[in-house]
C-alpha cells in the first residue's frame, strides 16, 4: 500500500503521490477515467487534483468543468473515505472562463460552489489558484519575464481580499485549506506574511511545473518550502512525456500528447532531446525504467514534494504506479546531477 504523509502544516494525510485529472474528459474517456481512480485508490493514492479548466488539449470554454463532473460521478458512486480532494480556480485570459476574467473574491465563491456542485461534495480539501493576477514566468514565460508592470499596491490588495474570501469560505465549511500554482518566491511569502499579519488562511501548498527537464523550483523556491513548511505539489513530472523516451529522436507517435500540441507547450527545442538522451542513458545504465526514474527522482528533493500522476488510460497508469517503491541510489542521483548541470534549463 503507498505510503503517506502529512501535507506541510495542514494536517491532511495524504499518499506520496497524487493522481491528476487534466485529460479526463477528452483524452481519456469517463469509463476509463473511472477505472484510473478505481485503480489509484485500490493502490493506495487518496489525492487527486483537478481544475475548473480541465480538461486540457484543448482548453475550451465549453469543456471547462468536465473533469470535475466526472470525478463527481466517481465520488458519488464509490465515496471513498479518505479522499483529499484539490481543485483550482482558472486564472486571467484563459479561453476555459467567459472574457477571460481575472480572480475576484466574487469568482472565487462562484468557482468554489460550482465546483461543489460538479464534484457532488459538501467541502473540497485544497483550493487553488491556478496562476496568479499579476502574471506568471511559468508555462515558458521565464524568458521574457518582466515584473516591472506590476503594481505592488494592486497586488497586496488582491492578495487580501482573495484571503478574506478564503476564510469566509472555510468558515462555512465550503474549503478546508487555500493554496497556489505557477506561483513565485516573492508571491508565496507575500500570500503568508499577509495570512499571518491578519489571521487570515495559509497557503497550503503550491502547485508548479517540476521534473529532471524544468527545476526552477530548486533555487528560491525550494529555500521558501523548506522555511515556510510549504510544500510542492509537482506537475508535469515526465515533461509532457519527454521523459518516459516515446518522442526520443524527435519523433510523433500516433495518439499521443505531441500529436495534439507539436511544440509539447514550448517544450519542444534544440537542446531538449539531448537532455532527455543524457537522463534515458542513466535509466538504461542501471536498469531503471525511465519513466519510475523520474517519479521517483521528485520524492529526493531536499523539501516535500508530492509528484501529480497523470496517464491518458488505465494502462500507463498501472505502469507508472509499479513504480512507487524504486529507491534511486546516490550514484543515480549523481550521475543525474550531472546531466543537469549540462542542460540546466533545456526548455
Amino acid at each position: 500500500m503507498m505510503q503517506k504523509e502529512q501535507l506541510g502544516r495542514s494536517g491532511l494525510n495524504v499518499s506520496v503521490y497524487c493522481l491528476g485529472t487534466m485529460t479526463f474528459g477528452n483524452e481519456t474517456d469517463e469509463a476509463d477515467a473511472h477505472r484510473q481512480l478505481d485503480l489509484a485508490w485500490d493502490r493506495g493514492i487518496n489525492f487527486l487534483d483537478a481544475a475548473e479548466m480541465y480538461p486540457v488539449n484543448p482548453v475550451t470554454f465549453e469543456t471547462a468543468g468536465l473533469t470535475e463532473e466526472i470525478v463527481g460521478r466517481w465520488l458519488a458512486s464509490r465515496r471513498p473515505a479518505d479522499a483529499v480532494i484539490a481543485t483550482k480556480i482558472t486564472g486571467a485570459g484563459s479561453a476555459a472562463v467567459q472574457d477571460g476574467a481575472a480572480i475576484s473574491g466574487a469568482r472565487l465563491r462562484d468557482v468554489v460552489e460550482a465546483a461543489l456542485r460538479r464534484l457532488q461534495s459538501d467541502c473540497i480539501d485544497i483550493f487553488q489558484l491556478h496562476w496568479p493576477n499579476r502574471g506568471s514566468y511559468h508555462f515558458r514565460k521565464s524568458w521574457g519575464f518582466d515584473p516591472s508592470t506590476q503594481n505592488r499596491a494592486e497586488t497586496v490588495a488582491h492578495m487580501t481580499e482573495i484571503l478574506q474570501m478564503a476564510q469566509r469560505l472555510i468558515d462555512e465549511g465550503k474549503i478546508r485549506h487555500f493554496a497556489l500554482s505557477n506561483e513565485t518566491a516573492w508571491g508565496t511569502t507575500t500570500w503568508v506574511r499577509l495570512a499571518e499579519e491578519a489571521g487570515l488562511p495559509r497557503v497550503a501548498s503550491v502547485q508548479n511545473e517540476y521534473s529532471l527537464l524544468c527545476r526552477l523550483f530548486d533555487l528560491d523556491m525550494a529555500e521558501m518550502s523548506v522555511n515556510e513548511d510549504i510544500p510542492l505539489l509537482a506537475y508535469s513530472a515526465l515533461g509532457a512525456g519527454l521523459l518516459t523516451g516515446k518522442y526520443a529522436g524527435n519523433v510523433t507517435p500516433e495518439n499521443t500528447r505531441r500529436a495534439r500540441a507539436p511544440d509539447l507547450g514550448g517544450r519542444i527545442t534544440p537542446r531538449v532531446f539531448e537532455a532527455v538522451s543524457g537522463y534515458l542513458a542513466i535509466a538504461n545504465e542501471t536498469g531503471l525504467d525511465p519513466v519510475h526514474m523520474a517519479y521517483q527522482w521528485t520524492r529526493t528533493r531536499p523539501f516535500q514534494c508530492v509528484p501529480i500522476v497523470g496517464a491518458r488510460n488505465a494502462a500507463q497508469l498501472e505502469h507508472l504506479l509499479s513504480g512507487v517503491d524504486v529507491t534511486l541510489d546516490p550514484q543515480v542521483c549523481a550521475a543525474i546531477d550531472k546531466v543537469y548541470r549540462a542542460f540546466p534549463l533545456p526548455f
